[in-house]
């Protein structure tokens, strides 16, 4: 696989991870709706922090692996291929559904941009999928570990900022279409899970052949 190859599949996986209804998405649709436009982009900017930290996380983990302990490293490969597969499989079963969003208890658009950060830094789940999925895409053949995160942590919070940035600007329509549209989100759900598991088997392949 080529280094643009494996970046088209780390842009398709990571379109599929943030356009599933979750979390950060009820937490920025609540300040648009409650507190306004620039409460919803304040909102999405603090969450774009946190993917940037995760991605200055993940990197870190993948450069300290692969210079330290090599063989751990392609542990990791097949413990991420199976956690991902693991992810697929749930969100194929699991039919996702958006009832209500609640009210936002941001009070200036500092405390908006402080919580999307903090909740999304505070999320354990987010560091466990870190260190499952990076050492999938950075890898010693494409050049300095660094490098390639600072493309991904580029790629992540553009992602960020085009999908939650977009339901911000149009909060009441994105509110509407979430909570009257289960099975749009249920498809989005099990599309994102498609995509988990293909890359999972390719992961599990690309391990085993480097092994």
């Amino acid at each position: 696989m080529t280094y643009t190859e494996n970046l088209w599949l780390f842009l398709t996986l990571l379109f599929g991870i943030i356009i599933i209804p979750g979390m950060d998405m009820l937490f920025v649709l609540a300040n648009s709706l409650t507190r306004g436009r620039n409460a919803g982009l304040s909102a999405t900017a603090g969450i774009m922090a946190g993917g940037a930290i995760h991605t200055l996380f993940g990197a870190l983990a993948v450069g300290i692996l692969t210079t330290l302990a090599p063989s751990v490293f392609t542990v990791m490969l097949f413990f991420g291929a199976g956690y991902m597969a693991w992810i697929g499989i749930t969100l194929m079963r699991s039919s996702i559904a958006i009832d209500a969003v609640g009210t936002a208890t941001a009070r200036s658009l500092w405390v908006a941009f402080r919580q999307g950060a903090v909740t999304c830094l505070l999320n354990p789940k987010a560091y466990l999928f870190v260190l499952a999925v990076y050492p999938q895409f950075l890898k010693p053949q494409y050049g300095a570990i660094w490098s390639q995160a600072l493309v991904m942590g580029v790629m992540t919070v553009l992602m960020q900022l085009g999908i939650y940035g977009g339901l911000a600007l149009a909060a009441g329509r994105s509110r509407d279409f979430l909570v009257s549209s289960p099975q749009a989100t249920m498809l989005a759900g099990r599309a994102a899970g498609v995509i988990f598991i293909v890359v999972a088997g390719l992961t599990a392949w690309h391990g085993w052949a480097a092994s």
